[in-house]
């Protein structure tokens, strides 16, 4: 191990203030962990943190990115939970470990890596032992550092907080990682899924196990669905888009269904007709990822079945930029940076 490490900072808001960074390798305190990180995901949570700052007070110079896979190479002292060569995930809200969500009604808590705390983009971060779980031995780093934020916000919606079942229709709205792996998460618990897309991906969700896909852009849409399900709807459905958006699940969804509220790429003032939301007794959950032992539990589902999640591309570490660009083009799966296996990186999977 060398004493110096490459890490990605920001001197400000916008792309144009990030920096590929030499640093000293960090080390471990009371209870922390040194990570050689193998593995880096990005969200689009990500790219709005480096353009906009997403209205966090940011403490520059910041490292962006949350979703680490790794290996612990170093302990301070009273580490319990993980010892050196153990490969671990990082947790997107490192302080919620189970129960209600931290926060009051005036101020509801947004401590996440990524945003409240530094990021991950580097070679070697430290971190406290309590922010990272276990990562599953049936995936590799580039796979495994898919999980903290879009597997672990859909298996909230559908399963900690949805409790999907075989009986159920869910539908998902696009293919980025949350609604990938939503869909995934869907047919593990034997539901039937309906994914609206763009025409050219039907085939790949399909290959995928969706028992059905629907062009986006049809303009009777919500008919089609209509006619797939009988006019019973969708008892299900993960709201990746916001804006207006939440109005057509309203819409689409079955008397008593469920819908999970989770990205806001189409704006953040989400709006619905009222009537329908009404006399369907539908439930809208705001979804903000979730807590440890639901990733925990995910983990163990992952492992237990042998499900792989869907990478886009992967980028080496150098190639962030490129990397955003890619986000900005609407990916199929999971963009990572691969920031050990270097030569790799680059390759579509």
């Amino acid at each position: 191990m060398t004493d110096m490490m490459r890490r990605w900072e920001m001197d400000g808001i916008g792309r144009d203030r990030l920096t590929l960074c030499e640093r000293p390798i960090p080390v471990p305190g009371r209870h922390e962990v040194l990570v050689k990180v193998g593995a880096v995901s990005l969200n689009h949570r990500d790219k709005m943190v480096v353009e906009n700052g997403r209205g966090l007070a940011l403490d520059f110079p910041f490292t962006p990115g949350s979703d680490l896979s790794g290996r612990i190479v170093a302990t301070g002292d009273d580490v319990e939970r993980f010892a050196v060569g153990d490969r671990v995930i990082s947790c997107f809200t490192p302080e919620w470990i189970d129960g209600a969500r931290e926060g009051t009604a005036r101020t509801p808590a947004y401590r996440t890596l990524g945003g409240f705390f530094a990021g991950v983009l580097a070679e070697y971060v430290v971190l406290p032992e309590d922010w990272l779980v276990a990562a599953p031995a049936t995936l590799d780093d580039v796979q495994a550092s898919t999980l903290p934020c879009a597997a672990l916000t859909a298996w909230f919606a559908l399963v900690e907080r949805g409790g999907v079942r075989a009986s159920d229709t869910v539908l998902i709205r696009g293919t980025g990682g949350v609604a990938l792996f939503g869909l995934q998460f869907a047919k593990l618990h034997g539901a039937t899924v309906l994914v609206s897309c763009s025409p050219e991906k039907i085939d790949r969700v399909r290959a995928l196990g969706a028992d059905h896909a629907i062009d986006r852009h049809r303009p009777d849409g919500l008919e089609a669905l209509y006619a797939l399900t009988d006019d019973s709807g969708a008892d299900h459905i993960l709201e990746t888009v916001g804006g207006a958006y939440l109005g057509e699940s309203v819409q689409a969804a079955a008397v008593g269904a469920r819908i999970s509220q989770i990205g806001a790429l189409d704006g953040f003032d989400i709006s619905s007709p009222a009537m329908p939301l009404m006399m369907k007794d539908v439930t809208i959950q705001g979804i903000g990822t979730g807590h440890r032992r639901a990733l925990e539990d995910m983990v163990r589902a992952i492992s237990r079945t042998g499900m792989t999640p869907v990478i886009d591309r992967r980028f080496p570490l150098a190639d962030l930029p490129a990397a955003l660009d890619r986000l900005d083009a609407g990916p199929f799966g999971k963009i990572v940076i691969d920031v050990v296996d270097e030569a790799a990186a680059g390759a579509s999977e």
